[in-house]
């Protein structure tokens, strides 16, 4: 995605804070490039549904964010959550998840209490079993997980169904999501299809550990999400750790750009910032210098190799050429 223009920047920001979420989208999420084309894009459909300007019946998007970790893709679609007042319903992606965690299972110890019941009852046999089959595989016994909780939705506004880290997930997970990402539907063998009256707001993840397949990727809006530049961070900083001095939320956001450039096995985030400007103040570093970053430099990075190479640098000179920049 190309860099917005200026006006198309501008407009970004009228939405956002037209949206009322301008500070938990800094806090959550992006730099410049989410407040021009991508803040557009995912504020727009939102706001419209807010002010009851959308037909309720109309999917508003699909979105997919990709970017590194820890620059507030999760976070971005909480800060939606919020904003509207609707349910935050999310999945968690991991190797190995399938229908059962993902969409729906049947309560089987209210099933067999059930056959127990109808035994102790006498109407376990003859031809009253076919319809005590039927029976167990009504609505009552279905444990809805979150992407049927998402679709089940009847009233208030869309819910956000925050398809988390897609990328952890198999093949075969991505394929069965493509029903959900075109219909708004899923289909239970024993009942049949469930089609969303009101249709979520779907927000889908991912750090990019592996490639996703086009067609999931055609279903959906596409945003990479970048790390914050040094302004914008120092705004998140702000916001999310108010009690963090400004002198030093700034050092912090200045040391991680620096660090961010270095092309370190996994530099940090948004979240380790927040992490090390807390552990910083806890102990009681008010002016940033070389030996507090040696004290917490754990908190910022999370490989050894990483580390090694900071030192190797000095953290005086990486701090010198952090405020230098």
């Amino acid at each position: 995605m190309g860099c917005p223009d200026r006006s198309t920047q501008r407009l970004g920001h009228h939405l956002v804070r037209s949206l009322g979420c301008r500070h938990d989208i800094a806090a959550g999420a992006a730099d410049d490039s989410l407040s021009g084309d991508g803040a557009g894009r995912f504020a727009v459909p939102v706001r419209r549904s807010r002010a009851g300007l959308q037909e309720r019946n109309r999917p508003i998007g699909n979105f997919f964010f990709v970017g590194p970790t820890g620059v507030g893709k999760t976070e971005l679609a909480k800060a939606v959550a919020r904003s509207t007042g609707a349910e935050l319903v999310r999945l968690q992606c991991y190797e190995g998840l399938d229908s059962a965690q993902a969409v729906y299972e049947w309560d089987y110890a209210r099933q067999l209490l059930h056959l127990r019941a109808a035994e102790a009852a006498g109407t376990a046999s003859g031809a009253d079993v076919s319809d005590l089959e039927d029976e167990l595989y009504q609505e009552r016994f279905l444990v809805r997980r979150p992407l049927l909780r998402a679709l089940a939705t009847t009233d208030g506004p869309p819910p956000v169904l925050l398809i988390d880290e897609v990328d952890r997930a198999d093949d075969e997970f991505e394929a069965f999501l493509l029903e959900i990402l075109s219909d708004y539907a899923v289909t239970i063998p024993e009942l049949g299809t469930f089609t969303a009256v009101v249709p979520p707001v779907v927000v889908i993840t991912s750090n990019r550990t592996r490639d996703v397949h086009d067609a999931l990727k055609r279903r959906c809006i596409y945003h990479w999400v970048e790390h914050p530049g040094v302004d914008r961070e120092v705004e998140i900083l702000k916001v999310r750790a108010p009690h963090v001095p400004i002198s030093l939320a700034r050092d912090v956001a200045l040391v991680a750009a620096q660090l961010r450039e270095m092309g370190l096995y996994k530099p940090p985030g948004v979240a380790e910032s927040l992490d090390w400007a807390e552990a910083l103040v806890l102990v009681g570093v008010d002016d940033l210098d070389a030996a507090a970053i040696d004290t917490t430099i754990g908190t910022l990075l999370k490989y050894r190799e990483d580390q090694g190479r900071v030192r190797s640098r000095g953290f005086g000179d990486l701090l010198t050429s952090a405020r230098g920049a």
